[in-house]
């Protein structure tokens, strides 16, 4: 019999799903420029193939997430996508030292706040996949 607890992760394992399966669609789509914003100048490979790349990650764990119930592998998913939100995280903190623009991010207060919302991520993978 399902608790309140494990209904109240799943609801949150659904809405992460769809968070990432939104942000990938629009990696390959609408917000694509803005994307690039967010890759290094240090990354040697052209941004926007790193942005259609991360944007198809982002799109088959968001996928993943929805579809995934049954621990281990639950746990294993959560882990994955905490591990993706970490990788992820020098395109964040690129975008504030290089003062780069996106997604509304044209000050350096607001990259920097930003730079909060990767952790919430991070644990809300994990919490949410958690047995």
């Amino acid at each position: 019999m399902a608790t309140t607890g494990s209904i109240v992760r799943g609801i949150g394992q659904v809405a992460l799903g769809a968070v990432l399966l939104t942000a990938g669609i629009g990696h390959l789509t609408k917000a694509r420029k803005e994307f690039q914003a967010q890759v290094p100048t240090w990354v040697p490979v052209d941004p926007d193939t790193v942005v259609v790349g991360s944007g198809m990650v982002e799109i088959g764990l968001g996928a993943a997430l929805v579809a995934t119930w049954k621990q281990p592998l639950r746990r294993r998913l959560g882990g994955l996508v905490a591990a993706f939100f970490v990788a992820v995280f020098p395109g964040n903190i690129a975008q504030l030292v290089e003062h780069r623009d996106g997604f509304g991010l044209d000050t350096d207060r607001k990259r920097a706040l930003r730079l909060i919302g990767q952790p919430v991520l991070v644990v809300w993978a994990l919490a949410t996949t958690r047995k």
